[in-house]
């Protein structure tokens, strides 16, 4: 075949070709949360080590803070098919190493309080004014109560609103996860519990957008998911980074709570007297667990249920 034929059948080929490649090829474009919609951001990368360093250092930065808060708490599961959520609801957070907080939170439109907590780390204390109760008892649950206003603990509240850093103890694992709509490092923390047994504890999530915190998952024993935090919306406050926007889910305990931050100060010191909370006269003591002492409190999803 003469040559001159030869180019010619290759250019039509090749003219067939790029002209089907334009019918059934199709870009898609790749947008991500968190990201410009102007197409695919580029994603940061981060080592184990760097992203250990990273909780540590957004955990270290904070020694207190008092936030203003838009809380709107929610009773139920999604296995049980049925959420009540309440609207509306103020609460102030505040909170001082090495494990101090109390949280408060007021009705809507009237502002009556609907529930005030505090913890020192190892006890709490809970007034819910409307059930004249207030409550006493360890931050640890021995056994679950039926009743699920006896097993809320603010320590809940502060495991989610503060990831703290990785345990000596613990055994890190790092999974890139990365597709067409997600893109997160993954730290799975686990913790040897005998020859040849682990236990996964936690898994701290990052977004590879930004490489802000984006999501930690606390498990029990068995596996069972007790806290899913989500962090979003990031912002400077003090010079300090912190999420804006806040999920809070305790599947177990069958309540969940967004937290939408109005106003926070960071580190500007916290006294003493912010931390207590005495019985008020008339109400009715009640003290729940083992071995209970005086001192701090639940969640604010069950009480402001009536």
């Amino acid at each position: 075949m003469p040559l001159r034929r030869i180019l010619s059948s290759l250019l039509l080929l090749t003219s067939a070709s790029w002209g089907l490649s334009s019918c059934v090829v199709k870009r898609r474009l790749i947008t991500r949360t968190g990201a410009a919609r102007t197409g695919a951001p580029p994603l940061l990368t981060a080592s184990r080590s760097e992203l250990i360093e990273k909780i540590a250092e957004q955990f270290n930065a904070i020694k207190d803070f008092s936030a203003t808060v838009d809380m709107t708490p929610a009773l139920g599961t999604v296995e049980k098919s049925s959420i009540t959520e309440y609207k509306d609801v103020r609460g102030y957070i505040l909170y001082r190493r090495p494990a101090d907080i109390r949280i408060i939170g007021l009705y809507p439109l009237v502002r009556n309080t609907a529930f005030d907590m505090v913890s020192n780390g190892n006890d709490f204390k809970l007034y819910v004014p409307t059930k004249n109760r207030f409550i006493v008892g360890p931050n640890a649950i021995q056994q679950p109560s039926p009743n699920k206003l006896e097993n809320l603990r603010p320590q809940h509240f502060l495991e989610a609103l503060l990831v703290r850093p990785v345990d000596p103890s613990e055994k890190v694992m790092l999974e890139n996860f990365t597709d067409e709509e997600n893109a997160f490092y993954v730290l799975h923390l686990v913790r040897e519990t005998g020859p040849q047994e682990l236990e996964l504890t936690r898994s701290v999530w990052f977004s590879r957008v930004d490489l802000r915190l984006a999501r930690q998952i606390i498990l029990d024993p068995k596996g069972n998911i007790l806290t899913d935090a989500r962090y979003s919306d990031w912002h400077e406050y003090d010079n300090v980074p912190f999420p804006k926007h806040i999920e809070i889910n305790r599947p177990r305990d069958e309540y969940a709570v967004v937290l939408d931050i109005v106003k926070m100060d960071i580190n500007k010191g916290l006294s003493d007297d912010k931390f207590v909370l005495n019985q008020p006269e008339g109400t009715k003591l009640q003290t729940v667990g083992a071995n209970p002492a005086p001192a701090s409190a639940p969640s604010p999803a069950q009480g402001i249920n009536p």
